[in-house]
């Protein structure tokens, strides 16, 4: 997995704040890999803040990616397997560059990988950055942030939201290194993709980010974001998997391995306590960013409708068939029954299960079913997200992916997580391998592939990724398909249901499981 690409030759040596470190040249670009941005958050420094980096003498090489942050075990490839790095120096960041020249202030695009935040690492081989790279001539960095316990937990004695103050800290050393590796940190986009789209709506209303990037990315923008009372609770139960508390001097001492299996044990219980933890029950996942009133004070719809990062130009959308992933990884495809499609509806239809009814008149279960989960989730946040960055007096650029994958026959649709592999062009590894059934892409996907890549650079570059700015008059997005086109938000009639809807912190409902 940390196999670096084909090696021309060693390359340059760029000194950071902290040291020097040697790239290599790897298909015209120079690569920099596993550069610490932080201290590793272990011994005194366990669920701290992250600390700035100690400075090295002499030269670093800067060839392999450094280890993946303690994590769940997820889709294979994109969690720690056995040829990945092992060590505690969790905080690091990578760059590939066309040219590590301080003069040539080139934009810089800075990938936050998704996960559910409980898994992710970005030497996975899905988020290789050398095509972003060379298509757009820019600087693009990728970093690792401490998920699960580790990084969302919500643990007496630690700052909330852990993982998100890492992104904070990444960011800050883009900010001071960037324009020795031939970056502009005055051109800084960040971009990501499910948690990491949430991780860049979180970023969007915290005020330690202010001024920290220009341009964001957000692709499928999930909508679960835990209240503190909530993210109290839950991390109670996951402290209780290990008979413990859920306190800095009760787990500060448990490796880390422990705390994610605490994780894994929890999570498929989860739908057991529906009446206390509510929507967040069946999502199985224990972690979001927390509404905690400091390191975040207000759910980023709310912020940026009241003019957060209003500056600051934003391309959010997703996906048509987002839930269909999650659909057939459970095996559940084309097997949902119209009690479990009603159970779905009564628990996050904002209407109640006869408006998806009307709304969709003839659907099927199954249809219902995807459409309500989809649209709760990551469909209407990600377009709610755009309308409240307009209210706010911002931009937003809005798109949704309609071309279906051809993985499985074409079942799975224009399902969650198919945006990376064409993003990056990475169609054999991680859910590529998967979403593309293995096999070369077709000219189709090809031509997709490199839209994207053109628009997503344009972007950094200028801010126009080549379609008008949304607005809630024509509501014009463009719709990424065979055939791109600009057109009306094709979501209309989820978005009239979800029209008042405001996506509040998710509640702890009562007091007994």
């Amino acid at each position: 997995m940390t196999n670096p690409g084909p090696v021309e030759s060693a390359g340059p040596v760029v000194r950071t704040g902290t040291g020097s470190v040697r790239g290599r040249r790897e298909d015209g670009l120079t690569v920099f890999r596993g550069i610490p941005f932080a201290e590793p958050p272990v011994g005194e420094a366990r669920f701290a803040a992250p600390r700035p980096a100690r400075a090295w003498d002499g030269i670093r090489e800067a060839y392999a990616f450094g280890p993946p942050p303690p994590q769940d075990v997820g889709v294979a490839g994109t969690t720690g397997h056995v040829d990945v790095p092992v060590g505690d120096d969790w905080l690091t960041v990578n760059v590939w560059t066309p040219a590590p020249d301080p003069a040539a202030h080139r934009p810089v695009m800075v990938w936050i990988y998704g996960g559910a935040y409980k898994l992710g690492h970005s030497g996975s081989p899905g988020y290789d950055a050398r095509r972003i790279a060379e298509d757009g001539d820019l600087v693009v960095v990728t970093f690792n942030y401490r998920l699960g316990m580790e990084g969302f937990a919500r643990i007496e004695g630690a700052p909330a939201n852990r993982g998100l103050l890492d992104q904070v800290a990444a960011l800050e050393w883009v900010r001071e290194n960037i324009a020795a590796f031939g970056g502009d940190p005055d051109q800084v986009t960040v971009f990501g993709e499910s948690a990491g789209a949430g991780s860049v709506a979180s970023l969007l209303a915290m005020p330690s980010a202010t001024g920290l990037f220009r341009r964001a990315i957000a692709q499928s923008v999930p909508g679960t974001f835990f209240s503190d009372e909530l993210a109290r609770d839950i991390a109670t139960a996951l402290a209780a998997e290990l008979g413990l508390r859920p306190t800095v001097a009760d787990l500060a001492a448990v490796d880390p391995d422990r705390l994610v299996k605490a994780g894994q044990s929890l999570a498929p219980k989860m739908p057991g306590y529906v009446d206390r933890w509510g929507q967040a029950a069946p999502t199985v996942t224990p972690y979001s960013p927390v509404v905690d009133g400091d390191v975040l004070p207000l759910m980023p719809w709310r912020a940026l409708a009241s003019g957060a990062s209003r500056d600051v130009d934003l391309i959010v959308g997703h996906n048509r068939d987002e839930n269909r992933l999650f659909t057939a990884m459970a095996g559940k495809l084309g097997q949902i029954t119209d009690a479990r499609a009603s159970a779905s509806l009564g628990l996050y239809a904002p209407g109640g299960e006869s408006a998806y009814r009307a709304a969709y008149p003839g659907a099927s279960a199954n249809d219902l079913y995807e459409r309500v989960q989809t649209d709760w989730l990551f469909a209407m946040p990600s377009l709610h997200l755009a309308e409240a960055h307009l209210a706010g007096g911002g931009r937003s650029h809005v798109y949704e992916l309609t071309w279906p994958a051809p993985g499985d026959g074409g079942a799975l649709g224009a399902c969650h997580a198919l945006d990376v592999p064409l993003l990056f062009g990475t169609f054999q590894a991680d859910l590529g391998l998967l979403l593309f059934a293995g096999a070369e892409p077709s000219p189709e996907a090809l031509a997709l592939s490199s839209r994207f890549r053109a628009s997503w650079t344009a972007f950094a570059r200028t801010g126009d990724p080549g379609w008008p700015a949304y607005d809630t008059e024509r509501r014009l997005v463009q719709v990424l398909d065979a055939e791109p086109v600009v057109a009306p938000y094709p979501g209309e009639a989820s978005r009239r249901l979800w029209e008042g809807h405001e996506f509040a912190p998710l509640p702890l409902l009562g007091t007994e499981a």
